[in-house]
């Protein structure tokens, strides 16, 4: 194939191709998939284990799955999942502490991946592990558990072609066209895909399956597809006057209003593809003769999560979730040159309260919320 060539189709009938290719390089595939009525990422075999026939429902504090009569592979846009379980574990060892006759040792748990290939992830959550790797990989230390999964990971993202009253990605421009960080892109058609190459890796890969170029039409008829999909979004994330404009709203009455509907379960947190917070916990054994240190998922919304040496720095649920929001739209981008959120939306899907998180940043900026007019 041509280095000029940027995109190539790929007929649903022979899927299996694709899976063929994965398979001798010894990727695990896995794919989204409805297991007990949630969306989840399990383990793919074949094109068949990509069902049809379920389309996802969100809205605020609001998450459906339905069963349709459609042939779309991927008319499910998102889970409560993102990447970031993949390569961000939730639960990692990390230092084992062994006691002896000859006193106490300790084992450094060393990174483990096995090679995984994802099949279906969005835009927006591709964004979100560029955001990750910053945190984790950028600077003089890197986080070398999350550096071993995420150099293991082959990501073959889904262009979007419908969005959901929750998503806002088009105002964030992390989508619904994935951008950059994926290895390969696809774009569903009715009986193909448009296939797209990300990366020596997923060339490698697009190259072994011999297809024919797109035609121009096909590729026209993807473009408009996805641009139907920013335009009908609804939600737009303020940006302008960002980060200062949060900072000098810190006594702003409205952290109170949300604070009496906010019911700090950390559920935004948990559901968000760039969160990071974790604690670390101690598991002695039943003999207390080993004790295994673990990196486990934290929230800020924890009021536990705040205490440091004697006092409690964010005690309120006011505290906690005006800390969370300037965080992810305001100081996140002094900390990594870029907004925290990538629009996905699940924070306002997942949230038990129905609050909608672009509704208060927008009610907390006020003034500076507002697009300002040529």
């Amino acid at each position: 194939m041509s280095d000029s060539v940027d995109s190539w189709i790929l007929k649903k009938v022979s899927f299996d191709i694709f899976f063929s290719a994965l398979k001798s390089e010894d990727y695990k595939v896995l794919s989204p998939q409805v297991e007990d009525g949630a969306v989840t990422w399990f383990e793919a075999s074949e094109a068949d284990d990509l069902k049809q026939g379920f389309s996802d429902q969100q809205n605020i504090g609001s998450y459906r799955l339905n069963q349709t009569e459609s042939d779309v592979w991927f008319s499910i846009v998102h889970g409560a999942q993102s990447l970031k379980s993949l390569t961000f574990k939730p639960r990692q060892a990390t230092v084992k502490i062994i006691k002896t006759e000859a006193g106490i040792s300790f084992q450094a748990e060393q990174p483990k991946a096995e090679k995984i290939a994802v099949i279906g992830a969005r835009a927006c959550d591709v964004a979100a592990l560029q955001i990750q790797d910053r945190v984790f990989l950028g600077g003089a230390y890197q986080d070398e558990y999350f550096k071993a999964n995420r150099e293991s990971l082959l990501i073959i993202a889904v262009n979007c072609t419908h969005a959901h009253e929750t998503c806002f990605c088009a105002s964030m421009n992390t989508g619904p066209k994935v951008k950059a960080g994926f290895d390969i892109a696809l774009t569903e058609l009715k009986d193909a895909f448009i296939v797209e190459a990300g990366s020596m890796a997923g060339k490698r890969i697009v190259e072994a399956l011999n297809l024919t170029v797109a035609p121009k039409d096909m590729s026209k008829q993807a473009d408009r597809l996805i641009e139907h999909c920013a335009v009908s979004q609804k939600k737009r994330m303020p940006q302008q006057n960002l980060p200062q404009a949060l900072y000098e709203k810190q006594h702003s009455e409205h952290w109170d209003d949300v604070a009496t509907r906010c019911l700090s379960c950390a559920n935004c947190t948990m559901v968000c593809p760039t969160c990071f917070c974790h604690a670390i916990e101690e598991t002695p054994d039943m003999a207390r003769q080993t004790s295994e240190r673990v990196r486990v998922w934290d929230s800020c919304f924890n009021p536990e999560h705040g205490y440091i040496h004697g006092k409690n720095m964010r005690p309120t649920t006011a505290d906690r979730y005006r800390m969370w929001m300037t965080h992810k739209l305001g100081s996140w981008i002094d900390q990594f040159d870029s907004s925290g959120c990538t629009g996905c939306g699940r924070c306002t899907t997942w949230c038990p309260a129905g609050i909608d998180l672009v509704e208060e940043a927008i009610a907390v900026l006020g003034e500076d919320a507002m697009e300002k007019k040529a």
